[in-house]
This record gives C-alpha cells, structure tokens and sequence, in this order.
C-alpha cells in the first residue's frame, strides 16, 4: 500500500495562502444580496403623479412603481378616492423590493408585505415606510410627500 505524497512545506504554506485570501475575497464581495443596499431618504421633495400615466392605478387594488424618483416608490390605489404610497425599500436590509400580486415581497430575504405596507411574513422586520398621499381627482394627480 502506497501513501499519498506529503507536501513539503514551502507548498503546504503557499496552498494555505491561497485558501486564505480566497476566503478573504468571498466575504469580501458581499452577503449574496440580489442588487445593493440603498439608503432611504431623510426627506422626500413633494412628487406630482398624473394618475393617467400609471394605467394600474385607474382601478381599486392597482398598485404602480413609480418612475423618476430618487427613491424607489410605489402607489396603492386603495378605493375610488384613496392613495397610498410606500418606500419600495425592504426596511430588513435596504433591498429595493418587487411588486408582487396585491403586495410586495423582497427577493433577498422573502420579506413579504400587504399592498398596505404591512408586514406579513418571511424575513422579520417592520412596515414599510410610508409617504403622505394628497388626491386631486379633478386634476387627475396625487402628490407624495414626508
């Protein structure tokens, strides 16, 4: 019976370099997160929306991803005369999140949420951030604001 070759010590140091900055290198680039983490804002300048433009939102339950923004938004329509508006970025870990269905989920973490922002499974963590709605219906706009 024949052993394996020992390695001698210049390889067997050389190898474990190599193994040690490759696992430096793996943690380095990341947590394996689909996207960056993004940073929500402090404020949020007062956004016009023409309700027209996001066909979505013509009915009850319609829910739109705004274009434009600095911040990744989406609208609710909840009735014939109420709007909502979430920040579209999972409060877990700064993930922009998808509309999914009537809600949202997050493709990180399957955080998953109401079309009301709220929290309903997957990944622990709170509501989405939501943003104040005022309804024109005679202009045919909705305006997000803090």
């Amino acid at each position: 019976m024949s052993l394996p070759p020992c390695l001698d010590r210049r390889e067997f140091l050389g190898n474990s370099t190599l193994l040690a900055v490759g696992a430096l290198l793996a943690t380095a680039c990341g947590d394996g997160q689909l996207g960056g983490a993004i940073t929500d804002p402090g404020s949020l300048a007062a956004t016009v929306v023409k309700l027209a433009d996001y066909p979505a939102l013509a009915a009850a339950g319609g829910i739109a991803r705004l274009s434009g923004t600095r911040t990744p938004i989406a609208v609710v329509r909840q009735s014939s005369t109420q709007f909502r508006a979430f920040s579209m970025v999972c409060p877990h870990e700064g993930t922009v999140i998808g509309v999914n269905g009537t809600g949202f989920l997050c493709p990180n973490h399957e955080a998953r949420f109401s079309g009301s922002g709220q929290w309903l499974g997957g990944q622990r963590t709170t509501n989405l951030r939501e943003f104040t709605v005022t309804t024109d219906l005679t202009a045919g706009t909705i305006t997000i604001a803090n």
